[in-house]
């Protein structure tokens, strides 16, 4: 099985020719992805933040799921997660293409070096970041959630945030997601592109 409409190979030099075009502003680098741990509201704020902005907002996982015919866990199960990691950089490269738009990924997506290396080139990178406490409580409410599956949700968010939040932090924004409504981490987006462009 294949993912389909996907452009293989690295485009970040196209990219970048393209996001050289695009006016200043929170923009002007193109696509404004966002990484973090599931369950910190990615997909959420990401719709949000974009109609701020009023640019596309993508889903890299619904996008994977579109290509794959199938959905994530769906994936994982069949193929395993190195197969599932390999259509994500693809979709995810074909993503950085056309207008500005706001990406969410999914969490283990900035983890694999070819990815985070496209995003850290050819876009705006923001980490939305939250307390263990706040994951844990948001995870519980889906159940569809591969590396979940069957374990201790708590048990297993704490040991990938022990692996995962020191890779997330080299995205140049970071963003704290709190127990309130996600138009505050939005707000908190948009002051901090402001700030870094």
């Amino acid at each position: 099985m294949r993912f389909a409409s996907v452009t293989a190979g690295c485009i970040a030099p196209q990219a970048m020719q393209r996001n050289s075009k695009i006016p200043d502003g929170p923009a002007r680098r193109g696509p404004i992805v966002l990484v973090g741990m599931m369950g910190v509201g990615k997909s959420t704020v990401g719709r949000r933040l974009a109609a701020r902005l009023g640019l596309h907002f993508v889903d890299a996982d619904e996008e994977i799921e579109k290509a794959a015919g199938m959905s994530v866990a769906e994936i994982f199960e069949r193929y395993g997660e190195p197969y599932f990691r390999d259509g994500e950089r693809r979709v995810i490269a074909r993503l950085m293409y056309g207008a500005p738009k706001v990406i969410a990924t999914g969490g283990g997506a900035f983890m694999q070096d070819e990815t985070r290396r496209l995003i850290l080139e050819a876009a705006t990178a923001i980490w939305l970041d939250a307390d263990i406490d706040i994951l844990v409580d948001r995870v519980g409410r889906r159940d569809s959630r591969p590396l979940l599956k069957n374990r201790d949700p708590r048990a297993v968010l704490t040991e990938l945030a022990a692996l995962r939040n020191p890779i997330y932090a080299l995205a140049p924004i970071h963003v704290k997601s709190i127990a309130a409504p996600h138009e505050v981490a939005v707000d908190s987006i948009m002051e901090q592109l402001t700030a870094w462009h």
